[in-house]
C-alpha cells in the first residue's frame, strides 16, 4: 500500500512523523561532527603541549575514524536488533565524554584513548544508526534524506568553529574541550531519545529509483563484486577528503594564507566555516540529484568536479580570497559521498539489513583515515611540500569518477536485474 492510497489524515500523520525523525537525526548528527571537522584547530596546541610531531598527533584522528567506521557493522547490527533510541543516545554521550576526558591527558597514549577511542566509538554508533534509520523512513527520497542527515555531520561544525576558535585563544584547549564536550553530548542524547524506527503499520511510499527486489544479508553481500567495487571507490574518495580535512590548517599556514584578514576575519577560520556550509549543502543536493538522474551519473559529475576544484585551489594557493572560495568548492565536491554511497548500497541490497550492510561499506572511511591523515603528513614532511599530496588526491578523484560511470553503473544494473 502506498501513501497515495491512504486516507488523508493517515498520510499527513506519516509525513509529519518521518520529517520529525529526519529533524531529530539532523540534530544528533550535528552534535557529533565537531570531533572530526574541528579537529584541525586542536592540532597545534596539542603538539605544543605534548611536545610531539604533527604526524603523531594526527594518529588520533585516524584512531577516531577507524573505530567510527570499523566497528560500524557491529554497531549497525545492534541498532537493527534493539532499535535506535538508546544506542544513539549512548553514542552521543560517549562522543562528548571523549572531549571532556581528552582535556586532562598529558601523553599521546592518553589522547589516543580519550579523543580517539571514545569519540570514535560514540560517533560511529550515531552515524551508522541515523543513516540506517533514514534509508528506511524515506524509500522515495533515499538520496535526499541520507544527504540531509549526513549534512548535519558537515553542518554541525558551522555552529562551533568560530566559538571554539575564540575559546581556544581566550581560555585554552582544555577548557574548550570540557565545555563543548558537555554541550554537544547532551544535545545529541536528547534528540536521540525521541527517535524510533518505522513500524509495520507505517505505510511508506515506493522507492524513487530502480532497486533490488530482495533483501541481501551481509554475508551474501560481501561475496559480490559490486559491493567491493563500491568499497574501493569510497575508500579512494575518503582518503582524498581526509587528506584535506585533517591537514587544512597546516597547509593553509604553509601557503601563507591562514592569518590573512578577509572581510574582517582571518582566512583560516573563515574558510573552515564556509567549507562546513558547502560540505553540508553538497550532501542533500547531490542526494536529491541522484534520486532524479541516477546514482552513478551523479557520482561521476561530483567526483570529477572535485578533481577540478582541488586543482584550482592548489593553483591559486597564495591568494587568500581565492583560497577560501576554492576550498569551499573542494568541500562541495567531496561530502556527497555520504549520501550517494549509502543510498546506492540500499538500492542494491535492500532495506532489511540496511544499517548493518552500510556498516561494512562505511569501513571504507576507516581505510581512508589510515591512508589520509598520517600518510599526508608523512609525505609532506619527507618532501617538504604539499603538492605531491594534492596530486594524489586529484588522481583518485578522476579515477573514482570514471569507475562510477563506466564500471559501477553497468555492474550494478546487471546485479539488480538478476535479483
Amino acid at each position: 500500500m502506498s501513501v497515495s492510497s491512504m486516507s488523508a489524515p493517515a498520510a499527513s500523520s506519516l509525513s509529519t512523523t518521518r520529517w520529525t525523525q529526519l529533524g531529530l537525526g539532523l540534530i544528533a548528527m550535528m552534535s557529533i561532527s565537531s570531533p572530526q571537522y574541528v579537529w584541525t584547530l586542536f592540532t597545534k596546541p596539542l603538539t605544543d603541549t605534548l611536545h610531539v610531531p604533527l604526524s603523531a598527533v594526527q594518529v588520533t584522528l585516524t584512531i577516531l575514524i577507524v573505530l567510527q567506521t570499523w566497528l560500524s557493522p557491529a554497531q549497525g547490527y545492534l541498532v537493527d536488533k534493539f532499535g535506535p533510541k538508546l544506542l544513539i543516545a549512548a553514542g552521543c554521550i560517549l562522543s562528548g565524554l571523549g572531549w571532556v576526558t581528552a582535556a586532562y591527558v598529558s601523553s599521546l597514549t592518553g589522547l589516543y584513548l580519550t579523543y580517539g577511542l571514545l569519540c570514535g566509538a560514540g560517533t560511529g554508533i550515531v552515524y551508522i544508526g541515523i543513516v540506517g534509520l533514514m534509508v528506511r523512513w524515506f524509500p522515495d527520497r533515499r538520496g535526499f534524506a541520507t544527504g540531509m542527515v549526513a549534512a548535519g555531520y558537515g553542518f554541525g561544525a558551522i555552529a562551533t568553529t568560530f566559538p571554539i576558535d575564540a575559546m581556544l585563544k581566550s581560555a585554552g584547549y582544555q577548557h574548550t574541550l570540557v565545555v563543548f564536550g558537555i554541550i554537544l553530548g547532551a544535545v545529541g542524547a536528547l534528540a536521540a531519545l525521541m527517535m524510533r524506527s518505522p513500524r509495520s503499520d507505517d505505510m511508506l511510499p515506493a522507492p524513487a529509483v530502480a532497486t533490488s527486489l530482495r533483501d541481501v544479508a551481509p554475508k551474501d553481500m560481501l561475496k559480490t563484486k559490486v559491493f567491493w567495487l563500491m568499497f574501493v571507490m569510497m575508500t579512494m574518495m575518503s582518503t582524498g577528503g581526509l587528506m584535506v580535512i585533517s591537514q587544512f590548517a597546516t597547509f593553509s599556514r604553509a601557503f601563507g594564507v591562514a592569518d590573512v584578514v578577509i572581510f574582517g576575519l582571518a582566512a583560516l577560520p573563515l574558510a573552515l566555516t564556509v567549507d562546513r556550509i558547502t560540505n553540508g549543502l553538497t550532501r542533500p543536493f547531490f542526494g536529491w540529484l541522484s534520486d532524479r538522474i541516477g546514482r552513478e551519473n551523479t557520482m561521476a559529475i561530483a567526483f570529477l568536479f572535485e578533481a577540478l576544484g582541488v586543482a584550482a585551489m592548489v593553483y591559486f594557493r597564495t591568494d587568500a580570497l581565492l583560497f577560501v572560495i576554492l576550498s569551499a568548492v573542494v568541500f562541495f565536491g567531496w561530502g556527497e559521498i555520504f549520501s550517494l554511497f549509502p543510498s546506492t548500497l540500499t538500492d542494491t541490497f535492500g532495506t532489511k539489513n540496511a544499517t548493518t550492510n552500510y556498516g561494512f561499506l562505511y569501513m571504507a572511511q576507516g581505510v581512508g583515515s589510515v591512508l589520509g591523515a598520517p600518510v599526508a603528513a608523512y609525505i609532506a614532511e619527507k618532501t617538504g611540500s604539499w603538492l605531491p599530496v594534492f596530486s594524489i588526491i586529484i588522481a583518485m578523484d578522476v579515477i573514482t569518477g570514471l569507475l562510477a560511470l563506466f564500471v559501477l553503473k553497468p555492474m550494478r544494473k546487471a546485479y539488480t536485474s538478476a535479483a
